[in-house]
C-alpha cells in the first residue's frame, strides 16, 4: 500500500487513475480529492508509482504524518472559522 499526496485541480482523479492503470501489479486505487490523497494497493514498487503519477503531469509526493496534521488543522480551522465568527463584524 502506497499513500500519495497529489495536487488535484478539476478532473485530475481520472488522470491519476489512467496513469496508474498502466502499471503492472496495481490492484486498487482510492482517490480522496478533498484531502488530495491517493491510496494505491498492489505489488508495484512505490517509486515506480510516484514516477508514473509525475509522468502524467501531476505534482505528487509520498503522504506523510505531517500531511495528516495539516489536513486536520485545515478542516478544524475552517469549520471553527465559519461557525464561530459569523456573528462578529470586523472594522
Amino acid at each position: 500500500t502506497v499513500e500519495l499526496k497529489v495536487e488535484m485541480v478539476g478532473m485530475h482523479e481520472k488522470r491519476v487513475r489512467k496513469c496508474l492503470s498502466k502499471l503492472k501489479g496495481i490492484e486498487k486505487v482510492e482517490v480522496d480529492a478533498n484531502c488530495q490523497k491517493v491510496v494505491v494497493t498492489g505489488y508495484a514498487h512505490r517509486n515506480k508509482i510516484l514516477k508514473a503519477v509525475r509522468r502524467g503531469g501531476l505534482k505528487a509526493d509520498f503522504w506523510s504524518a505531517q500531511n495528516e496534521l495539516l489536513n486536520a488543522y485545515a478542516t478544524a480551522s475552517a469549520s471553527y472559522g465559519t461557525s464561530r465568527f459569523n456573528n462578529f463584524s470586523f472594522f
